[in-house]
């Protein structure tokens, strides 16, 4: 909204022309987000604390989730999802149809988390929506975001595979980009969803995956720096740069009542739909395996609930003392503050990773 309002004016008020500067408005949106978040959380937690909405805490987790966890107000998602679209708004270019794919991936998932969330606290268990509906759900949404880029954006490269550390590694996916793309947001709105069962664990990740993403879609829409960097450049994909921007504010808000102890927890609400854009921004920059680098510690809190399920089914016996393996190493001993920390370190080295492989070509 203020994007096109300065735009409108710039031909009568030349300083107005900063605005167009992907840079000062990603940062713009940032810091939108993040205050919108910071400034509103405090009430917005005390409400929800007055109407008792917090999440069922599992009886078969670590005791002292239990006793340390019970009575902490869920759906900090939404709080999460206000200063993202405070960010979006204001400083995105509404005419970019990439934006809008991104706009209808984040607000549908959210809306499937809220529900999810809802029904767990009225039920007062953490079952919620039953798994099979929630992912039938998931790839009916995912398969809708698919269509809409497919007609509404005019990029030549839908149809392609990138793989990193080659220049010229190219697999044209053909119409299996569809069933592919929906595989990456779906699994990527469940990984997220699964790390997110820490006071912090999922928030950080998810800063420094947006973080990677915000530089790799500037590049990917700078025809000067994608030339450079052998990357391949897509028109209008930088203004995603700012999507990213207000990811990275409106969880760096939520952190600072995420933290440990946290006064809130994101819930489905936010983990769905944080999982479900950073996958819908990989596939609009041509990054998807980038995401599975950077957001390697997603992929493996995933990795280890396949193998637990899969092993307990097939010969009884379970592989992992809990899974997902956060809760592995708190069954082991570990303070849930030396999980967290652990993770953040092995977050911020795949974040260094992905990002190498923009150079390592």
């Amino acid at each position: 909204m203020l994007y096109s309002l300065f735009a409108s004016l710039v031909e009568s008020y030349s300083f107005l022309n900063i605005f167009k500067y992907l840079t000062v408005r990603t940062g713009l949106a940032m810091f939108t987000s993040f205050f919108v978040v910071f400034f509103i959380g405090t009430p917005f937690i005390n409400f929800f604390k007055s109407k008792k909405i917090h999440d069922p805490i599992r009886n078969d987790g670590p005791s002292e989730h239990i006793i340390k966890k019970i009575g902490t107000p869920t759906m900090g998602g939404l709080l999460i999802l206000t200063g993202l679209f405070s960010g979006i708004f204001l400083w995105c270019d509404l005419l970019n149809p990439y934006i809008w794919f991104l706009i209808f991936v984040v607000g549908s998932f959210g809306i499937l988390g809220a529900c999810d969330d809802y029904k767990k606290i009225k039920n007062n268990n953490s079952t919620g929506i039953s798994f099979k509906i929630k992912l039938l759900i998931q790839i009916l949404l995912s398969l809708l975001a698919i269509l809409f880029l497919t007609f509404y954006t005019e990029s030549p490269e839908i149809n392609n595979l990138y793989f990193p550390f080659f220049k010229n590694l190219v697999v044209n996916l053909g119409l299996f980009y569809i069933p592919f793309y929906m595989f990456i947001i779906v699994g990527a709105s469940n990984a997220v969803n699964l790390t997110d069962g820490l006071d912090g664990l999922a928030t950080v990740p998810v800063i420094l995956v947006a973080s990677c993403f915000a530089f790799i879609s500037y590049v990917t829409g700078n025809i000067v720096f994608s030339e450079y960097l052998h990357i391949t450049y897509i028109e209008g994909v930088g203004e995603i740069s700012i999507f990213c921007g207000s990811i990275i504010g409106a969880c760096l808000g939520f952190l600072w009542f995420n933290a440990p102890p946290a006064k809130i927890f994101m819930g489905d609400t936010g983990s769905l739909s944080l999982g479900g854009s950073l996958g819908a921004v990989s596939i609009i920059t041509k990054h998807e395996i980038v995401l599975a680098i950077t957001g390697g510690l997603f992929v493996l809190e995933a990795i280890s609930v396949i193998v637990q399920v899969v092993s307990f089914k097939l010969t009884g016996k379970r592989v992992f003392m809990m899974a997902p393996i956060h809760h592995h190493f708190e069954k082991k001993g570990w303070a849930e503050s030396t999980v967290v920390i652990r993770f953040w370190i092995i977050s911020i080295i795949l974040a260094m990773i992905g990002l190498a492989t923009l150079k390592l070509r």
